[in-house]
């Protein structure tokens, strides 16, 4: 077997691509990146639509919570319905606040979340599949990315329909209504920018396995930490005060807990433009950090091959 040192095999070799032939490159990648997510898309859907179950859980959840704190004595006032003149609530949030940031972060992880990215990057760091990428004028990163983007069109395509059917049904939990226009563009802004983040960030993880073979116990943490602190379990503003400057110092508040706060006016307006800039900071730090450990690992990486 002999060994290929893959710094030698650079895409400088190959001819100058221009923008439209780097355009129809996109297009074509996209394309088939959606069709093949929908190759299956009997099971595919039926995983989307199986996502919607727990909200009757939650519901239920927090029903018996809310209920359980109004009737213990703690509160002297208020229901957890939140139509009493003091209702009760927790971290600032109603019972009704909570159903809707639940609703709102479900959105928010569909877009943040990566699911397979960084064990993917990985596997094929390992097993040397990752060399294509390098004799090849395709970007693995853009690759991945547009992959990505396939996978979160193919996913909205089905699942749109039972997002607006939950939330019509759910429409009283809203209680302040529809966001103003600046708020919305807000929510949308920092839903993209999170899908950005999450994109980039687990793909830094998994391009440690340019150094480690092995990355699934720090993928393990990694997920373990999100799932708490990204707010999609509870609202951030739930945690002791002890602890909640560190974790508003982190950036998984902006793949769940951010954009919901944001659609509900949890934000002050008076902070709202700086947070939207802390996450467009976080976004280029996790662009500039995955380029870098990209560059550094194909630097230093070896394909074996006969």
């Amino acid at each position: 077997m002999s060994s290929i040192p893959v710094s030698d095999t650079s895409t400088s070799r190959h001819a100058p691509i221009g923008l439209w032939g780097r355009i129809r490159i996109w297009k074509m990648i996209f394309s088939t990146a959606f069709s093949e997510r929908l190759v299956y898309r009997g099971d595919f859907a039926l995983g989307t639509l199986m996502r919607f179950l727990p909200i009757i859980t939650q519901i239920f959840l927090w029903w018996a919570i809310f209920d359980s704190i109004a009737h213990s004595g703690v509160v002297s006032a208020g229901d957890a319905t939140g139509n009493p003149d003091e209702p009760v609530t927790i971290g600032g949030y109603g019972f009704r606040e909570m159903v809707a940031y639940y609703l709102l972060t479900m959105i928010a992880r569909a877009f943040s979340s990566m699911p397979g990215l960084a064990s993917g990057i990985a596997l094929q760091i390992r097993e040397g599949e990752i060399k294509r990428y390098m004799i090849q004028p395709v970007d693995l990163i853009g690759f991945l990315l547009l992959n990505r983007i396939a996978h979160k069109c193919a996913y909205y395509a089905v699942a749109i329909a039972p997002f607006a059917l939950v939330f019509y049904l759910c429409r009283d939990y809203f209680v302040d209504g529809f966001p103003p226009p600046h708020l919305f563009i807000a929510f949308v802004a920092s839903l993209v920018m999170g899908f950005l983040i999450g994109f980039f960030l687990e793909a830094a993880i998994g391009m440690i396995g340019f150094w480690f073979l092995e990355v699934s116990s720090l993928l393990f943490l990694y997920m373990l930490f999100s799932f708490f602190l990204s707010g999609h379990m509870f609202p951030l503003t739930l945690l002791p005060d002890w602890i909640e400057p560190f974790v508003n110092f982190l950036p998984l508040k902006y793949l769940a807990y951010f954009p919901a706060a944001v659609f509900l006016g949890k934000i002050p307006e008076d902070e709202l433009w700086m947070e939207m800039g802390i996450q467009a900071a976080w976004l280029v730090f996790f662009i500039v950090l995955c380029r870098f450990a990209y560059s550094r690992g194909v630097a230093r990486y070896s394909g074996y091959g006969g």
